[in-house]
């Protein structure tokens, strides 16, 4: 009997899935893949694994081979699995792949643009704002943002671990009664194992004075499967908000839309922070579909932020006046709950400020003066035009 020869219209190129599985040398299976322990075990870090699952350009394999040095690499397959392997421009891609741009330092730039270090209390707590703290439980994420606020510190081991420095935050926290509310993130907190996560949200919620408990994690979009029913019972019991953090409509995936279930059925409050950033969602239209599909799972979205300016991300930030142009096509021409606050965190500390015509105090080329709550004026300097 002569050969079936199979025809190319027949012939299937491999997913992403099996190609990231490939990486490390296995074959895709279903059940390990939402395994959340898999995950991050094979993550990609190295050059050699972006080598092997992306055409890389000149300027990704400089930063990969340099940027390292500066600021960790780390990509779960989930997201991974969500990159054009042969698109530089890819939104996904963008946000998790070095590039020789990273090396590049702006007017403006800052290591601590939100002046954090300034307002340490004590090691892992910053108290900027009356009756608010933030709380650094973790120095690691699942993936990390190439745009991180934090990268002076997450990814490089420069908290002492939790439990060494939770009864000093703890003491803090009880003397000073004016606090009511505590945002736990770093890092993210959400990978923590549900056993100290519980045990440290309970040490929260026995200080009377504390009323509101808040996790900031984008753990959810980068690695969905974290999210089971035994950690949205540990959030549950402690009353915990959640603030997500997603950048693009593809990162709206069936499996995290099954973590937003998840969590929303639980009970547990979710709102979203997207960072504005050239080349990923600095498009008017692109924003609706994240925002429509954010409040379709039950996400309502919560703070449009201008990128922070943080050493060697100039290339990754867009001007206000872009942000102002995107908010004037969304407000009125969207349901309400899709529309976020557009916010800069103003450098050197001076927190939240929405931009509206009110906290604009004046402009001069790339150079604006915000007012915040207090009525102090600061200055945020747009990136260079090109960028």
């Amino acid at each position: 009997m002569a050969k079936t020869r199979r025809s190319s219209a027949t012939m299937t190129q491999p997913t992403n899935r099996e190609r990231l599985c490939g990486v490390f040398g296995e074959s895709y299976d279903p059940e390990a893949w939402s395994d959340w322990r898999w995950q991050m075990r094979h993550r990609l870090t190295r050059l050699e694994h972006f080598e092997a699952f992306l055409r890389l350009t000149d300027g990704e394999r400089r930063g990969l081979t340099m940027g390292a040095e500066r600021f960790a690499v780390s990509v779960t397959p989930h997201f991974a699995a969500l990159m054009n392997p042969f698109d530089p421009s890819c939104p996904i891609r963008r946000q998790v792949v070095p590039s020789s741009d990273e090396f590049t330092v702006s007017r403006g730039d800052m290591e601590d643009p939100c002046g954090e270090d300034h307002a340490s209390a004590v090691e892992g707590l910053v108290h900027r704002y009356p009756d608010r703290v933030l709380l650094l439980a973790l120095d690691t994420c699942a993936s990390y943002c190439r745009y991180c606020t934090r990268s002076r510190l997450v990814s490089q081991g420069s908290l002492d671990p939790l439990p060494r420095r939770m009864d000093a935050i703890l003491d803090y926290l009880r003397a000073h009664t004016e606090v009511r509310d505590v945002l736990l993130s770093g890092g993210d907190p959400l990978l923590m194992s549900d056993d100290r996560l519980d045990t440290l949200l309970g040490s929260l919620r026995e200080i009377e004075h504390i009323e509101l408990l808040r996790i900031g994690s984008r753990v959810p979009g980068f690695l969905p499967q974290r999210i089971t029913p035994e950690l949205v019972a540990v959030l549950r019991r402690h009353r915990v908000w959640l603030s997500l953090h997603f950048s693009h409509p593809l990162e709206l995936t069936p499996e995290v839309a099954a973590a937003c279930d998840l969590l929303a059925d639980g009970g547990i409050p979710l709102g979203s922070q997207t960072v504005l950033l050239h080349g990923v969602n600095d498009d008017a239209a692109v924003l609706k579909q994240l925002f429509h599909g954010l409040v379709k799972n039950r996400v309502r979205p919560y703070y449009l932020y201008q990128a922070d300016p943080v050493v060697g991300t100039s290339h990754l930030r867009t001007s206000i006046e872009k942000g102002l142009e995107i908010m004037s096509q969304l407000r009125g021409h969207t349901s309400g709950y899709a529309v976020p606050t557009y916010v800069v965190d103003a450098p050197g500390g001076g927190g939240k400020i929405p931009i509206q015509p009110e906290t604009i105090v004046g402009r001069e080329g790339e150079t604006w003066q915000l007012k915040n709550w207090a009525g102090k004026v600061y200055t945020y300097i747009d990136p260079p035009a090109a960028g």
